[in-house]
Order: C-alpha cells, then structure tokens, then sequence
C-alpha cells in the first residue's frame, strides 16, 4: 500500500511542477492606485506571486478565497484595504512600486490553492516567506 501513497504524492508533485511551470498568468506591472491603476486578478480562489523585476527576485506569494480582493491587502493604507497586519510587505511593495510585477493563477478549489501555495513557498526564495 505505501508504493501507491508514495505514487500518489509524487504523481501530485508532478502536476504541481507542470502547474508552476505553465498555469500562470503573463506577468504584469503590479499597479499604483496614487495614478488610478487597477489589478486583474481572479475573483474567486487562487494563488499570486510578486517578484521585483529590477532585482529579479521573488518578494513575496499568497492565496485567497477572494484572490483580487486578497491583493488589494499588499499595500499599505489609505491604498489597500484588508486586514494585512505586516507593514514591512506592505511598504515594500509600496516603495518598490514601480518595479513589482504579479502573476495569478486560478483554482476552482480552494483548498487545491492552498497546496499549490504550500508548493510554491519551497519552490523560490522570496524576501518575504510567510
């Protein structure tokens, strides 16, 4: 019975490989709502990453039920809305505004997001890792 779970787990890891490699969004310039910009995001479940493209290093990743919504909790207030209690990500983002890029990718189950997040966070050194 072990070599089935074993099977399973790495049959799962592969489609989490193939996923990481080609279900992502195009990257896009993360936006800066002092000029009236605007995030394309996925409505319900998925997963974001953010990377700073004059860098060329991943800063920081997360999931959601309600994605855009979730995103919109990156930036410090007045500018972003949530709950978001980690100021350092959130300024960062802010500071680094005009070299932040994000990707999305959308799941139709929640808790698939959450896996392929707990994926994600031991596939790339970011600044932030939680």
């Amino acid at each position: 019975m072990k070599p089935t779970i074993y099977t399973a787990k790495f049959s799962f890891m592969e489609d989490f490989e193939k996923l990481y490699k080609s279900g992502w969004s195009d990257w896009k310039s993360f936006p800066d709502p002092r000029k009236g910009e605007y995030i394309n995001a996925p409505l319900g479940s998925g997963v974001y990453q953010l990377r700073n493209k004059k860098t060329n290093r991943y800063v920081l990743f997360g999931t959601s039920k309600h994605l855009a919504h979730r995103m919109t909790s990156l930036l410090p207030k007045p500018y972003g809305a949530g709950t978001r209690n980690n100021e350092d990500k959130q300024n960062n983002v802010l500071s680094n505004i005009q070299d932040i890029e994000y990707r999305t990718m959308s799941f139709i189950n929640n808790d698939d997001a959450k896996q392929f997040e707990t994926y994600i966070k031991f596939t790339e050194q970011y600044l932030f890792n939680t």
